[in-house]
């Protein structure tokens, strides 16, 4: 299970999220259903999982101009998961720092 959850999303605009609406995100494994992801975050950290939103990320095409020439690239696809948990239940990612 913890395969399917690759990191936490911790940036301003999810931080606002999950104080407003508990919401967290995660990058998850490109081939993970709801299902998975569900059942991944609720076993790793113990939580009860509401819904869960998934989008896909296309890689972005990247360039830069160098002294040899212009080298291109393309950045890595992702999947992202936006997890909302029932009422009064909350995930603590600081908790080992």
């Amino acid at each position: 299970m913890i395969d399917i959850l690759i990191r936490p999303i911790v940036t301003e605009k999810m931080n606002k999220q999950t104080e407003k609406y508990n919401r967290y995100g995660f990058r998850v494994d490109k081939k993970a259903n709801k299902h998975e992801i569900k059942k991944a975050v609720e076993e790793v950290y113990g939580v009860k999982v509401s819904s869960i939103n998934t989008m896909v990320y296309a890689g972005k095409l990247k360039s830069r101009f160098t002294k040899g020439g212009v080298i291109t690239g393309r950045s890595n696809a992702y999947k992202k998961a936006i997890v909302t948990l029932t009422e009064g239940e909350n995930i603590d990612f600081y908790s080992n720092i």
